[in-house]
């Protein structure tokens, strides 16, 4: 079957988990890292050894979080507080929503073609992690 543009090529996944893992150890946290496609499927995920075990949640719930909502979960926390337009989303659906920094869309020429999510640092260190995987593929904003 043809490679279709809107889709994240296997170099491409394996290249977002590489960076993501090697930008987070610069930054000296142990990680999970997940890659989902834009239908929010799974198309990669990797945990650093000494990583937190619910990391492995948080960077998965993280990235379906962007991608169905096709924006960085950075810029949605504040949707979701008591008085936000979001307020109820996260309990109205049974799917795992996560509104924590670290979730950033993956777009090709303005097209979504999936997401990253990180989990294991602080919600600055995830979404800067994230933000430098996507960034350094040209699969930012």
């Amino acid at each position: 079957m043809a490679h279709h543009p809107a889709d994240l090529s296997n170099d491409e996944l394996r290249d977002l988990l590489a960076t993501a893992r090697k930008e987070a150890a610069a930054t000296g946290i142990k990680v999970s890292v997940t890659v989902l496609d834009r239908g929010g499927h799974l198309l990669g995920f990797v945990r650093d050894q000494d990583a937190l075990l619910i990391s492995g949640e948080t960077s998965t719930r993280k990235a379906y979080t962007s991608v169905q909502l096709d924006a960085a979960t950075a810029d949605v926390v504040d949707a979701v507080k008591p008085d936000g337009p979001f307020h109820s989303l996260p309990t109205a659906l049974d799917r795992p929503l996560l509104f924590i920094a670290g979730g950033v869309p993956l777009r090709r020429d303005g097209v979504l073609v999936g997401a990253i999510g990180v989990g294991g640092g602080a919600p600055a260190q995830d979404h800067a992690v994230a933000t430098a995987a996507a960034a350094a593929l040209a699969l930012a904003g």
